[in-house]
């Protein structure tokens, strides 16, 4: 049994030893190196975080991981109004608060490591191989820290001083702290009992009084660590128009809500109630909670109707945590899986040499690989277009050149991250239900009882494509905005497609022209499904050439005219996802030849994967678009 979840997964450290670009990311969060009790380099920061997921490696592994089955079995509870937890949950996050990690990513001003988010993500996946639900909680705390600060940014309620490089004060600078301290945390609260991924159907209410003071009423349901102090919580401010499904959006704001306070002599004012704790089927480490606000005292965050914009802010970064909790459960099934095949002997040999086995194992190995490689970069690239965002504001360049340069370079990384945020949450937790369905199917028998913990691994896995968003939320995102993308600039797609073109003939080895081919074939599907969507909506467009259909995107409503598009957006989702990882391993490989063979891997089963898929999406379809187009119902 593993010691050390950090040391011996040479794939993770491999990212954090040689392939992340460090020096700019700490460079930003270090202030250009003028702090006065920061790093003083690039070296010296890395050796303090690897320090960190080191001793994170050895936690999860000595002191959560042999729990796992304890907090399968012992779970979260709601006595006297109040939601608890088991004792073996109380140690764990005892623990963790000695350590400290809680204020992992908040500046040393207010009490923090001031790390990058980069690395709470990948202690995210250290601790979600584990266990999922541990990591679930631990990240409602300096993550909701983390967001104070943000939205305290925003607002402008927080102050710096460029002088000192350092936050003078925040809005909930006291909040923060008693998270940073272990003392409390929060959670963000959205769907209710009529609304979940239709934010534009949300019915809480927030109010003012005669005084100003803002209140919320409402109910909120499946709340993850939902029984928190502080509740960020979406609720309606404005009239919805009922002739616009979408207008409910406009009309949202966002409020931070005490749900409780605490005296002096431990005594506990409600000023909000737990309804109750949910029975899952899986992630029994944490709790999930209905929560009834009732005039319930609030804070307004940012102005009235920011609410689903400051909502994104938060869902993103909550995504991307989620593909490193799904990479934790996919490598936690791959290492079950493999050790167990390989000590299980059948027909003479150990099952790990058979050739289904081995090629269930090797697939799973690979697609750990691929969804790595999606989660450090789409992580990096969030936090870089964040962390460039805040330079603009407190440490603006004098010169206007490079501020134009800072600004080109923070819509960079805010576009790759849009781009590739959807297809880490949609590929990692659908990739987590499957391999841990198939660590199961690998054990067999075994596999199916509840002694050996492979099924713990599924029900866990279960929620992942479901909640921050579901994969289909996820798939339709994707191709919204690549196919929105075309239409904005359908001369750089053909440019794009042209170039991919051109190095399936000149480019230097053989895999590298196989990476460009799949490419095309990805342009060939958003083509496909532009020119299948122009014949629905306009006629006339499929006569023009493809470069001249920019002249009628004005009279395109993303949210009315891609009902041809939803069919096929899973599918596209995949064939996208497929295409950034293997250009992402593609880039590796030029720089350290010793991942070609990573490259390789997955290569040769994305290409056929992805050709499956294509056709699909050329060939099935039609007949249910017929039957959806006839008023009413469709019957099977």
């Amino acid at each position: 049994m593993s010691t050390n979840f950090f040391k011996d997964n040479n794939d993770l450290k491999f990212y954090v030893e040689k392939q992340i670009d460090w020096e700019p990311l700490i460079e930003l969060t270090e202030y250009k190196y003028k702090k006065k009790d920061g790093f003083k380099n690039s070296k010296e920061a890395l050796n303090f975080y690897k320090g960190v997921l080191d001793s994170i490696g050895e936690f999860s592994a000595k002191e959560v991981s042999p729990l796992a089955s304890q907090i399968d079995l012992e779970h979260p509870y709601l006595e006297n109004g109040v939601v608890k937890f088991p004792q073996v949950l109380e140690n764990i996050f005892n623990k963790i608060k000695k350590l400290e990690l809680y204020g992992m990513c908040l500046p040393t001003e207010v009490g923090g490591m001031n790390c990058p988010f980069l690395v709470f993500m990948l202690s995210n996946e250290i601790f979600a191989r584990a266990d999922v639900s541990v990591t679930a909680h631990y990240g409602f705390h300096g993550g909701m820290a983390m967001a104070m600060l943000l939205f305290s940014i925003m607002e402008g309620t927080t102050t710096f001083d460029p002088k000192k490089m350092e936050i003078q004060k925040t809005r909930f600078q006291d909040y923060i702290k008693e998270i940073i301290d272990g003392d409390a945390w929060g959670s963000m609260d959205i769907t209710e009992p009529g609304a979940g991924s239709d934010m534009a159907a949300l019915t809480t209410q927030g109010y003012q009084d005669d005084k100003g003071n803002w209140f919320v009423d409402g109910q909120k349901i499946f709340i993850t660590s939902g029984h928190a102090k502080y509740h960020f919580v979406i609720a309606r401010t404005e009239k919805r128009d009922s002739d616009d499904a979408f207008s409910g959006l406009k009309g949202l704001s966002m409020f931070l809500v005490p749900a409780f306070e605490i005296d002096k002599k431990k005594k506990r004012t409600h000023l909000a109630t737990f309804d109750g704790v949910e029975d899952k089927m899986g992630h029994h480490g944490s709790a999930t909670v209905s929560i009834n606000f009732k005039k319930s005292p609030a804070y307004l965050i940012g102005q009235r109707g920011d609410g689903f914009k400051l909502m994104l802010q938060i869902m993103n970064n909550a995504r991307v945590g989620v593909g490193f909790e799904s990479l934790g459960i996919c490598e936690a099934a791959y290492r079950m899986a493999k050790s167990y095949a390989s000590k299980r002997e059948s027909m003479g040999k150990t099952i790990d040499q058979h050739e289904m086995i081995a090629d269930y194992l090797d697939e799973m190995y690979s697609d750990i690989q691929g969804i790595r490689a999606l989660a450090v970069q789409g992580a990096y690239h969030e936090e870089m277009a964040q962390k460039l965002n805040l330079m603009l504001k407190f440490m603006p360049p004098e010169k206007e050149s490079e501020k134009k340069d800072i600004e080109k370079k923070q819509k960079y990384h805010q576009e790759r991250s849009r781009h590739l945020t959807p297809l880490l949450k949609y590929l990692a937790s659908e990739k987590a239900v499957e391999i841990s369905r198939r660590c199961i199917q690998i054990h067999g028998g075994y596999g199916y009882i509840t002694e050996i913990g492979a099924e713990k691994l599924l029900r866990d896995a279960m929620v992942l494509p479901i909640y921050e968003g579901t994969s289909q939320i996820q798939s339709l995102m994707s191709m919204k905005d690549n196919l929105m993308g075309i239409l904005k600039d359908p001369k750089k797609f053909l440019e794009k497609n042209a170039a991919a073109y051109i190095q399936t003939i000149r480019a230097p080895s053989p895999i590298y022209r196989r990476v460009a081919k799949l490419q095309i074939l990805s342009y060939k599907a958003l083509q496909f499904l532009m020119i299948k969507l122009a014949g629905k909506k306009f006629s006339e467009m499929t006569k023009k050439p493809f470069s001249e259909w920019e002249s009628f995107f004005k009279e395109w409503d993303p949210k009315k005219d891609f009902a041809i598009a939803m069919l096929h957006a899973e599918r596209l989702t995949r064939i996208i996802a497929d295409v950034a990882i293997v250009e992402l391993l593609a880039n590796q490989a030029q720089k350290f030849p010793e991942r070609e063979e990573v490259l390789s891997r997955y290569l040769e089963r994305a290409e056929n994967r992805c050709k499956f898929l294509y056709n699909e999406i050329t060939k099935t379809g039609a007949g249910l678009l017929e039957r959806l187009s006839v008023k009413g119902k469709i019957k099977n």
